[in-house]
């Protein structure tokens, strides 16, 4: 029976009725909800519709269900990079990329999501509209494009949200009153949340925002109240957000923001005492702390401040990661040996590793 209505969705999406192929597919995991190939393909048609949190909720469940299918992996890369999610689609391509024979058209996705990154860390300066300053009121005419444009209606979300945050998180709230948790779904990527309320009998919803800043998606959490679904995001940086959904112009301006101030010139301030070169002072302390001599733990300690003072972010994130769950036996700088799985201990020969109960 399901390989019937998969046969049936095929046909389907090869005739572009990718709604109906959608429809076969979710029919056929009703009758066989283990088969990982029709996630992936109903990942698939729902792309070409452009529902691409359903994508990524299809292509995860296929990736669970199976994780050495490539074609799955691909699914998740292609749906983030059409969310502007670019570092998940990455990681999931290269992953993809590991288990396909044709690794091809892998690797010219992981290339766009390398140029796109790039591009999003430099963006380009916003470019404003040239005024004429001697131009009278009379010689302004309205833009015929804006003055013909229908009004549209904006729909009612079905449920209201609000959020608030701390300096190490963010809680949104969505009041969704009796819902069960058996209907909710929620994801957390590198920079978007995704939620989506599937209650029989009623339309679904499905609220996905691009979000101001980054999360770590390990530190994210959601709890079901009967009232409520609260969402805590554990912020990436220690920084306010001025709203909870990301914006180009936003970006921008906090980029700009933070170069100033980079180039701004130390104060000064006015004192009866010598002037003392502390530029010079402080280069001078920092040279004598890297000279200096030590010996034993404080020189291994040393050793590995500087691999983490000198890291990336991956580096680091191996790490912090490594050295917590190993319980201080194992640190690790590669970040794509660790990042997967759990760091196990591994403690000294001669040694055991004992678990405390408090």
């Amino acid at each position: 029976m399901a390989s019937d209505l998969e046969a049936k969705a095929k046909e389907a999406f090869v005739e572009d009725h990718f709604e109906l192929a959608v429809e076969l597919l979710t029919q056929a995991i009703d009758v066989d909800p283990k088969h990982a190939e029709l996630y992936a393909d109903r990942a698939q048609a729902n792309i070409k519709l452009i529902n691409f949190t359903e994508a990524i909720a299809d292509a995860n469940k296929a990736i669970e269900l199976n994780p050495s299918l490539s074609k799955a992996y691909l699914r998740k890369g292609t749906a983030c990079m059409k969310l502007e999610e670019y570092q998940t689609a990455k990681t999931a391509l290269e992953m993809g990329a590991t288990l396909s024979t044709d690794k091809s058209r892998f690797l010219n996705l992981i290339k766009e999501c390398d140029k796109l990154i790039a591009e999003e860390s430099y963006p380009m300066p916003i470019q404003e509209k040239a005024t004429t300053l001697d131009a009278s009121p009379k010689d302004v005419q309205p833009d015929k494009d804006l003055t013909e444009q229908p009004i549209v209606a904006v729909a009612k979300p079905k449920y209201r949200h609000e959020f608030y945050q701390k300096p190490d998180e963010v809680v949104v709230t969505i009041f969704a009153k009796g819902v069960s948790k058996e209907s909710i779904t929620v994801d957390f990527g590198e920079q978007i949340l995704s939620v989506s309320i599937n209650v029989p009998g009623e339309d679904a919803y499905t609220f996905q925002p691009r979000l101001f800043g980054k999360i770590i998606s390990s530190r994210c959490r959601y709890e079901v109240l009967s009232t409520k679904i609260e969402i805590r995001l554990g912020k990436a940086e220690p920084i306010h957000w001025n709203s909870l959904e990301f914006t180009r112009e936003v970006a921008v301006a906090q980029r700009a923001n933070i170069s100033s101030v980079i180039g701004s010139q130390r104060p000064t301030y006015p004192s009866s005492k010598p002037k003392k070169d502390w530029d010079k002072l402080e280069a001078q302390v920092k040279k004598e702390e890297k000279d200096e001599k030590l010996d034993g733990d404080a020189a291994l300690n040393k050793f590995f401040r500087e691999i983490y003072q000198d890291a990336d972010e991956d580096t680091r994130r191996a790490m912090k990661k490594s050295f917590v769950e190993s319980n201080g036996t194992v640190l690790s700088t590669n970040w794509k040996e660790v990042g997967t799985k759990k760091v196990e201990g591994s403690p000294p020969d001669g040694m055991e590793l004992r678990k405390w109960e408090y």
